[in-house]
């Protein structure tokens, strides 16, 4: 009969293999480790296009402020004819045109009648309305600006109204007129006879 192994024999022997174990689990691990490090090495990176990109805040252009009001047309005042700054040729005289006072009459070719300081405003005048009365036919009054010489920018042809004290308002387009200016109403007649009676005038838009 064989005796038994003694106890430590087994003992060795189970050591080594168990020593034998760890050093291929060791060797195991030591494998998986490389390749987990592998495969992340080999994980591309993100590209920068999947980057989010960050936007800046779009710049809003601030809403337009209000729109500057529209220059506030001139409200002209009637200018009476016996109150021109200066004249030439004509008289004044006491008129039976409503409201009463004073009308200019004898009025003949070449005569004039002037108006300083018209402020016509930053919304042109168009139009003249004036006041007349005339028993003849034939004749004219220009307007012009800033002396007597100048081009006209309106002109009233004179008619009859019936009478020397029979008044009627004319209008007369007028180039149109903005800022300050010297009125300057010239009377012209083929011949010298007197045609026609002034009371006021007064310029509109």
């Amino acid at each position: 009969m064989v005796p038994p192994p003694r106890q430590s024999v087994y003992r060795t022997k189970a050591y080594r293999v168990r020593q034998r174990s760890l050093i291929a689990l060791a060797g195991l691990a030591l494998l998986l480790t490389g390749y987990g490090l592998g495969r992340w090495q080999d994980t591309p990176a993100p590209s920068a296009a999947a980057l989010p990109v960050p936007v800046a805040p779009s710049s809003v252009s601030p809403p337009p402020g209000p729109a500057s009001e529209p220059p506030e047309p001139t409200v002209y005042p009637a200018l009476q004819a016996e109150a021109a700054d200066g004249t030439m040729g004509t008289e004044a005289q006491p008129t039976e045109d409503e409201g009463g006072g004073q009308n200019v009459g004898w009025i003949a070719n070449g005569d004039q009648l002037r108006f300083d300081d018209v402020d016509f405003g930053p919304v042109a005048a168009t139009k003249l309305d004036v006041r007349v009365a005339s028993d003849a036919e034939g004749g004219r009054m220009e307007i012009r600006l800033d002396g007597a010489d100048q081009a006209p920018i309106g002109t009233l042809n004179v008619t009859r109204t019936g009478g020397w004290q029979k008044w009627r308002t004319d209008q007369v387009d007028i180039t149109p007129t903005t800022g300050n200016h010297t009125v300057f109403l010239v009377f012209v007649r083929g011949d010298g006879a007197e045609f026609v009676n002034l009371n006021w005038l007064q310029f509109v838009h």
